[in-house]
């Protein structure tokens, strides 16, 4: 098997091989003049299965998976596994106003061309992988951020709304730690407040978990709220850093002790690997399990 490993995703796809012990090779990309993708594979031949690590955005990124797809084909490739650890425009799953495309489905459409699997890291929304032809498979990464806060005195794991509760759930269990989701209270026209639903955090380390931080407006709120509460130490954790417009400024002099991503995406903080998890679903793979 043979690991090439995108301009977006160069560090996740060389642990990855390494975690599996097979070769690697990067992939030799640049950008014309005009601002068109120029890539290549320094390689006569791919007579093997090949895995192609590769974040989708920003847009130049997923151009440049397409076309790794087309050249690891035409050197031969036996299969072609697509890891894609940040989908982009997995957010944009369903049509909202007339004359809107289904991005979502578009990219799944393009990229299933030319692949034999695809494995994606906490997808935005699970269902858009139906929109691939070949078998996919969507990794959570709750173990992972688990495995990194055990033994660092975290009491309790939260999310910042219901809908992420499941991850909080997760990750709890695997820390044996209780868990709960935070909750806004209205108070009155200007006023919201922002607690756990149930849980007491008074002079208590808690984690925050996310799948994903953008703008980081929600968390900060967040974990000022449970300053104000009385925890003794705030955590955050995501699986994909997005951080836009610097968003990973406005952290700074918070009130966090900690702020971490997985390395699905680069960024300063993304010290969390998923390379492990990867290996793993390729290994079931190679078995016919998936």
């Amino acid at each position: 098997m043979i690991v090439i490993g995108g301009s977006a995703s160069m560090d996740l796809a060389k642990e990855l091989a390494s975690v599996m012990g097979c070769d690697y090779i990067q992939a030799a990309t640049t950008t014309f003049p005009d601002g068109e993708c120029y890539t290549r594979i320094d390689a006569e031949k791919l007579d093997d299965d090949v895995v192609i690590v590769q974040t989708t955005s920003p847009d130049s990124k997923l151009i440049e998976l397409l076309l790794l797809q087309d050249a690891v084909r035409r050197l031969g490739a036996k299969s072609i596994t697509l890891v894609i650890p940040y989908f982009g425009y997995a957010r944009q799953d369903r049509v909202f106003k007339p004359g809107e495309p289904e991005s979502a489905k578009v990219m799944c459409q393009h990229l299933d061309m030319n692949c034999d699997r695809v494995i994606t890291v906490d997808i935005h929304k699970e269902a858009v992988l139906n929109y691939f032809n070949h078998p996919h498979k969507d990794l959570k990464a709750a173990p992972v951020i688990a495995e990194y806060f055990k033994g660092k005195g975290i009491d309790m794991v939260l999310s910042p709304d219901i809908g992420a509760a499941g991850r909080a759930k997760m990750v709890g269990e695997v820390m044996g730690v209780p868990y709960d989701h935070l909750e806004k209270t209205r108070l009155s026209g200007t006023d919201v407040r922002i607690a756990p639903a149930k849980a007491d955090v008074k002079g208590k380390k808690v984690l925050i978990v996310d799948d994903m931080i953008s703008t980081g407006g929600t968390i900060i709120a967040a974990a000022y709220a449970l300053r104000e509460a009385g925890a003794a130490g705030i955590s955050v954790a995501c699986t994909h850093g997005v951080f836009v417009n610097n968003a990973i400024e406005k952290f700074t002099g918070s009130s966090l002790d900690a702020l971490l991503s997985c390395n699905t995406l680069n960024n300063p903080v993304s010290h969390i690997s998923v390379a492990s998890l990867i290996a793993e679903a390729i290994k079931d793979a190679q078995k016919g399990k998936w």
